[in-house]
Parts: structure tokens; C-alpha cells; sequence
């Protein structure tokens, strides 16, 4: 059975949280994954007794006596609670315990602790994280979003690669359409990096389709979006604060307007639809490609809904097999690689 271990202890608000979105997750698998709590014992079990009927649910606690602060400098706090939730969850994976691993704590330890105890996949210069965006008619992956904020122009093939993969199997896409985030549409507009990331992709075996403009992400032109870590997370955080100013633009427009309020009422299903399609929540966590094994880091704020979105999409690329897939591309590609 596979086994997914989720970090008990991270996020604004857990255990609390975690364990509900646990528990939820749980009980949609009937049987098809065991969640794996892991934190300080008494904690999770005081949490457990707030949830009925959960006889006959896969679910089990590992004990961790330490936990890492959202605001910790991350190596610091790796090294001063190596018994911390982070640090065993990592180390079950590791070890082969689990399948998989899941944390909406602090980012830069969870990153830390993998590339350290699960170790990058043989081949890749530099891990990534991604994370989907909504746009007209679906989700797009961004790669990187935050983990590598100067990149050179291989690893940004390599972000191809690994995108193109996790989306083929995570999203049943054949054949991904993979864009590199640039000022313009010709092979010859930005910088050197960019201009010699392209020429790379261009020759690699996914399917590249060029140049992707800034008014091109939410028209859904591509499947997968390259750019650096710096950029991905500025514009992550940006499409985050669409849904909000959406909400807000409306109920200024119909405030004080007896007709537009009666409208607006009879909209609200329509409305939800569209706002929840910029809500984080809906899209899980994001995936740290690149080590040798399946983690996924989740947000900060994350509810309930999230975490149970989260551990669901952990256990598709455990299925899935993706980080075998990534390793099996880089073996394949090594030679081509090394000359870059």
C-alpha cells in the first residue's frame, strides 16, 4: 500500500488544520494510501478526537518532538532539531518507510531537507519547484516558482524536462506543450541566457512551441511554463491576488444598488465557480522536482480543502512514477547535458 507522510506540524495553523485535511483525504482514498501524521503525538491525537467514524481509515502517527518555525532560517534550525517534524518525515522517505512526503511548513527547510537526506536526482544541476496556474480553459505548470532565482540556460532545459513530465503524468497530456516566458515571440528577444535556453530547448525531445509573452499565461497557450525562480514567484504571487481583486471589484460595483444586489444574489454560484479557479487550494501543493523521491510542499495558509487537495496530488505522482520518469530523462540525456 502506499504510504504518504505528512508533516503534522507545518502551516500557520497546525496541527490543526493538517490533521483535518488528513483525516478528509483519508477517508476520499477508502483504503488506496495510508496518511502518515507525523509531529508530536499528543498534539495530533487531542486533534483526532475533534473527527468521528474514523474506524477503518489508513491513517497512522509517527512521533517527532521538535518542530520548525515558519519564520526559522531554515539550515539553522535543520541542524538544531534534527528531531524536528521536517527532518523525519525526510528521513521516512528516505528510508523507503513511505512513499511520499508532504509539508505546508517552513519552505526552505522542507527544500533543505530533501536535497540533503533524499539527495537530487542524478543529472539535474538544480531542483526546481512548480506550481499550476489557472487559465482560460485549464491549469498551467510554472517551473521554476522560487527555489533558483539565477539560472543558466541548461537548467532551464531541465525545467522543461522535468515540467513536461510531471504534467504528462500527472495531467494524462501526451505530449505537453512546453513555452519559455520571454519579452517577445522571436527566438532572438532577451537576454543570453534566455536566447541560449531557447536554442536548447529547441533542440531537446519535448515538445518546445517558442516564446511565451507575459499576456500569453492566461490564455493557456502551453501546458508548462520555463522561467527562473525569480520571476515565477513574482508571478505566482500576483495571479494569487487576482481571485481577491475580483471579489472585491464586484462588491463595490453592486453595493447600494437594490437590482444589481438582487443580480449579484442569484449570480453567487456562478461567481464562486469563477473566483475558486484562482484559489490555491484548488490546485494542492507544489512539487519540488528534481530529488529522488515525491515531495510536495504546500502553502502556508493552506485549509483543510488544500491539504487534502495536496496529499491527493502526492499520491498521482507517486503513481505516476514521476521522479522516476525525471531520473530515467536525465540518464538518458547525460551525455548531451555534460557537453552544455
Amino acid at each position: 500500500m502506499v504510504r504518504i507522510a505528512v508533516d503534522a506540524m507545518g502551516g500557520d495553523r497546525a496541527p490543526e488544520v493538517v490533521v483535518s485535511g488528513a483525516v478528509e483525504a483519508a477517508r476520499w482514498a477508502r483504503g488506496r494510501y495510508e496518511v502518515v501524521l507525523v509531529g508530536d503525538q499528543t498534539s495530533i491525537e487531542n486533534e483526532l478526537k475533534r473527527h468521528h467514524f474514523l474506524k477503518g481509515l489508513k491513517y497512522s502517527i509517527v512521533h517527532a518532538s521538535q518542530k520548525v518555525e515558519m519564520d526559522e532560517q531554515p539550515g539553522m534550525a535543520l541542524r538544531k532539531k534534527p528531531d524536528s517534524s521536517i527532518t523525519v518525515m525526510t528521513k521516512l522517505h528516505g528510508e523507503g518507510a513511505v512513499d511520499g512526503i508532504l509539508s505546508a511548513g517552513n519552505t526552505g527547510a522542507v527544500m533543505g531537507a530533501a536535497l540533503f537526506i533524499l539527495k537530487p536526482i542524478e543529472g539535474v544541476q538544480r531542483p526546481a519547484i512548480g506550481s499550476f496556474m489557472p487559465h482560460e480553459s485549464g491549469v498551467t505548470f510554472i517551473i521554476d516558482v522560487g527555489t533558483n532565482l539565477d539560472c543558466k540556460p541548461v537548467q532551464l532545459l531541465q525545467f522543461g524536462i522535468m515540467g513536461s513530465i510531471l504534467v504528462s503524468h500527472l495531467l494524462g497530456i501526451e505530449r505537453p506543450k512546453v513555452g519559455l516566458l520571454n519579452i517577445g515571440e522571436e527566438s532572438s528577444k532577451g537576454n543570453e541566457t534566455i536566447q541560449t535556453a531557447y536554442q536548447l530547448l529547441a533542440k531537446s525531445s519535448i515538445n518546445f512551441t517558442g516564446n511565451v509573452e507575459g499576456r500569453d499565461i492566461l490564455r493557456g497557450s502551453t501546458d508548462v511554463i520555463v522561467c527562473d525562480g525569480f520571476v515565477g514567484n513574482v508571478m505566482l504571487k500576483f495571479g494569487e491576488s487576482i481571485g481577491r481583486m475580483v471579489s472585491l471589484t464586484l462588491k463595490r460595483k453592486i453595493r447600494g444598488n437594490i437590482f444589481s444586489s438582487f443580480g449579484h444574489f442569484l449570480m453567487q454560484p456562478k461567481i464562486r465557480s469563477l473566483l475558486n479557479i484562482f484559489d490555491f487550494q484548488e490546485y494542492g501543493g507544489a512539487p519540488l522536482l528534481g530529488v529522488k523521491g515525491t515531495c510536495l510542499i504546500g502553502h502556508g495558509r493552506s485549509t483543510p480543502r488544500a491539504i487534502w487537495s495536496a496529499i491527493n496530488e502526492t499520491y498521482k505522482m507517486i503513481q505516476g512514477g514521476v521522479s522516476r520518469h525525471i531520473e530515467e530523462a536525465m540518464l538518458k540525456m547525460k551525455g548531451d547535458l555534460s557537453e552544455v
